[in-house]
């Protein structure tokens, strides 16, 4: 900690003796921002980091799009939408969108997307948004019809947040793996969106340039800024040095004790914002990982009492941030607070650990990929109460792998919806069997699969209650907060963070 201290106080030094500092990005009129994860592939179907979520917004359209302001659903490469029956949407289609490769978009396009993503073998990352859909087909060139498989209320929120419109055939062209499978994702992108991905170099960047052809009476606009490019950049020492230089233009996720420092510079503007992002444990209740320490009820409850979560979020995450005690976020319809909650209690964990038979110095494998002050303190407050756990700190790719295939016992994850302000968009899609279910409760997936068949707003609130409380009190997951980020960008830079977690640098533009 005295190390990182006297690091940020000399690059703190150096940006106030600094004349100006040298902005890159503006000169050459790219924005330049940076994380530490690596994004190798520009698909977001096949790779659900953050990352691509907002490079997907930017590169590629959806049919609807969900305002962050009201939350409101409003028109995208859709401008119109009918439901026919509890089971059968019509869309009807902008017209003269082109995709980057010059072609017109058309129902034919739609009809290819949606029909290749609900195609459980074509095994897109987020498939558990998309599953109600049956088939699409086309009406003719500007209309498209969505069959659904139930009656999925929220549909048209989950079309906004992930479904990214490709071009008929894209996917045909995808090379063949050593296991015969298709590489879906190495297929370069091809979108209808206001910027167009010229580089893709993994490990370092992803390259975009505005899309001149882009229509300009949409809700993204006419694009201000001439490129884009994503950095990867490891450790936060180096992205915060050259956010002072001037190198980089935007970076969030910054710690909070960083952040507050940062704010001395007066060539960086720091602000904090809610997003929908929530923290998590999930604990392997059925032993694939080789450990059956988790299948016990008690030692569950026991972690989730171990754990000051307040602290955590006081003291580490923000302003912004609150304690969640659902597997959902607070702001989503349908998430429920009231449900059984697990008090910050040594003592009780220490109780429930005797009596669950679990000894002093107790080791197991702890996951984590994201955040590392975070989950050091999670697991301080575990260590307090006896027990021992090993962190494998890795990237986001290596940590989802582990999960799949079953090898976490205790995976400290986040989730962000996809920004999609819907319970279903975070507990269907970890607890409806799907990959990232540890516990494959059919009880739950019972309760879930009723809340989502209910077209009634209120009785659906009530169903999704019954699923949030049998999760909690089996403490088969403990959130533990809900992110509020640090942004830090350049004073030069006219940018508004939204709380869907996508920024808009389509909306942004130099002062």
């Amino acid at each position: 900690m005295k190390r990182w201290c006297f690091i940020l106080v000399g690059l703190l030094g150096l940006a106030a003796v600094a004349a100006a500092p040298v902005n890159a990005a503006k000169k050459d009129d790219t924005l330049v921002w940076a994380t530490d994860r690596d994004n190798p592939i520009a698909d977001p179907y096949y790779l659900n980091t953050r990352e691509l979520v907002v490079i997907g917004h930017h590169v590629w359209d959806t049919l609807v799009i969900i305002d962050p302001k009201t939350s409101e659903i409003k028109p995208l490469l859709a401008t119109k939408w009918t439901w026919v029956n509890a089971t059968t949407l019509e869309l009807e289609l902008r017209k003269g969108v082109k995709f980057h490769s010059g072609k017109v978009m058309d129902a034919e396009d739609v009809a290819y997307t949606l029909n290749h993503v609900a195609n459980k073998d074509n095994a897109i990352a987020n498939f558990a948004l998309l599953n109600w859909i049956k088939n699409a087909e086309v009406i003719d060139a500007g209309k498209v019809r969505i069959n659904l498989n139930r009656a999925f209320p929220p549909a048209l929120a989950n079309l906004a947040g992930i479904g990214f419109i490709m071009q008929k055939g894209h996917y045909d062209k995808a090379p063949v793996k050593p296991d015969g499978k298709k590489d879906f994702g190495a297929v370069p992108a091809n979108g209808t969106g206001p910027y167009k991905v010229v580089e893709v170099k993994p490990g370092e960047h992803i390259l975009m340039e505005k899309n001149a052809a882009y229509f300009k009476d949409g809700f993204k606009g006419d694009p201000r800024i001439s490129k884009i490019r994503f950095r990867t950049i490891k450790d936060a020492n180096t992205r915060t040095a050259e956010l002072m230089t001037g190198a980089i233009d935007w970076v969030w996720d910054v710690p909070k004790d960083q952040a507050e420092r940062i704010k001395a510079n007066p060539n960086v503007v720091v602000e904090n914002a809610k997003t929908l992002r929530i923290s998590y444990l999930a604990f392997d209740t059925q032993g694939t990982s080789g450990s059956k320490l988790f299948a016990d009820k008690r030692v569950r409850q026991a972690i989730s009492h171990a754990i000051d979560r307040e602290a955590i979020t006081k003291n580490l995450v923000g302003p912004a941030s609150v304690v969640v005690h659902a597997a959902c976020h607070p702001d989503q319809f349908g998430c429920s607070g009231d449900v059984p909650k697990y008090a910050y209690d040594p003592a009780k964990a220490r109780a429930l650990l005797k009596e669950a038979g679990v000894a002093e110095g107790t080791e197991f494998d702890f996951y984590a990929y994201r955040d590392r002050e975070y989950t050091e303190a999670v697991i301080g407050d575990l260590a307090k109460v006896g027990l021992k756990p090993k962190l494998n700190y890795m990237q986001y790719t290596a940590f989802l792998e582990n999960v799949r295939k079953g090898k976490t016992p205790v995976a400290h994850g986040t989730w962000g919806s996809n920004s999609v302000p819907d319970v279903s968009a975070i507990t269907a899609h970890f607890f409806l069997h799907g990959p990232d279910d540890l516990v494959k409760d059919p009880e739950v997936k019972k309760l879930i699969e009723d809340a989502d068949s209910q077209l009634d707003a209120d009785k659906r609130k009530a169903a999704w209650h019954k699923a949030l409380a049998r999760i909690a009190g089996e403490a088969y997951w403990l959130p533990i907060f809900s992110y509020a980020k640090y942004y830090a960008f350049s004073k030069d830079l006219d940018f508004k963070p939204t709380s869907d977690e996508i920024p808009q640098f389509f909306a942004a533009k130099w002062k």
